[in-house]
């Protein structure tokens, strides 16, 4: 049976370092007896207020003290593992991705580009391998936010999830090559942008930060949603996607289905290892214009990410 969600009464918090873009999130309507007796799931049919969110710094959230001792070696653990074993790309392999473009010879296309290459030969009468010019087809740059629901305890099946997603993403994303982005957003009653996209940070640092935020209740998926489509708006890369890791038991704020038809790509990664709700996680996938994939183990996650993010 779905729970019916906690309508919001005031905007929640978007914790941050540093100053940043306003974010406007949705409360549920709260005049009158303040929805208590609409039965509509995520606050479907409600009418909503905008608010800023109130922003505060990350050293008002994360806990001083240092994450359980073997919690945290588990999840570094697997992040080494699920790193070392991700090849680098091969130049090669993006072969026949992308759009066509004309750049330097570099020992990987032959299709050369004669009125290009015949332009700089005429100036240069001792020509140079790069001076010849052919067609290759060019991979976009990427920006993507991870959305990580850390409501509740951190422990178990949950973090080792959480640890492997970090760790495949940030292997994939994280160095930035060919200008990728990566941003990482936390969220549970309130959010917060423990990564923005123009920084670099190691997996390592994510994961302590992620097992530091105390154990909280509510859900509110809709708000770390906007968080993510703010943070991706700031990007100009061609192509900008959200991958969300929930169990999709969403208790508080408005429905996220009406954030997720924002999103250009928004895939969801349901974790099914406990309570859950897959019907919220493939509507937000579908509307968000993405693909859904359950995952029981943190073994199921490189494996659903390459489902998800092909193409």
């Amino acid at each position: 049976m779905r729970r019916k969600p906690k309508q919001l009464r005031e905007a929640p918090s978007l914790f941050q370092d540093g100053p940043g873009p306003p974010v406007v999130v949705e409360l549920g309507d709260t005049r009158g007896d303040g929805g208590a007796d609409v039965e509509a799931a995520g606050g479907q049919g409600l009418l909503v207020t905008s608010q800023s969110a109130t922003v505060r710094g990350l050293d008002e959230l994360l806990e001083d003290r240092t994450p359980d001792r073997e919690v945290s070696r588990m999840a570094q653990r697997i992040a080494r593992r699920l790193a070392i074993r991700r090849r680098p790309r091969d130049p090669r392999a993006e072969r026949g991705a992308g759009k066509l473009a004309s750049v330097p010879y570099r020992y990987r296309s032959d299709d050369i580009d004669l009125d290009r290459t015949i332009e700089i030969l005429a100036e240069r009468p001792v020509p140079e391998d790069t001076d010849i010019v052919v067609r290759e087809r060019m991979r976009s740059r990427r920006a993507a936010v991870l959305i990580v629901d850390v409501s509740g305890s951190m422990r178990g099946e949950k973090v080792r999830i959480a640890a492997a997603t970090v760790a495949a993403l940030s292997a994939d994303l994280g160095g930035g090559e060919g200008g990728d982005q990566l941003a990482l957003v936390a969220f549970w009653s309130d959010a917060a942008l423990l990564k923005p996209l123009q920084t670099r940070v190691a997996p390592s640092k994510l994961l302590d930060q992620l097992l530091r935020i105390p154990a909280r209740g509510l859900t509110n998926v809709g708000f770390g949603l906007s968080v993510a489509h703010s943070e991706l708006n700031r990007s100009s890369a061609r192509r900008r996607t959200a991958v969300l890791l929930t169990d999709a038991v969403h208790n508080a704020g408005p429905d996220p289905r009406e954030i997720a038809r924002r999103f250009g790509e928004l895939h969801v990664l349901c974790e099914t290892d406990g309570e859950h709700d897959a019907p919220l996680a493939q509507d937000m996938a579908r509307l968000g214009h993405g693909r859904y994939a359950p995952v029981a183990t943190h073994r199921d996650v490189a494996p659903a990410l390459n489902r998800l993010l092909a193409g």
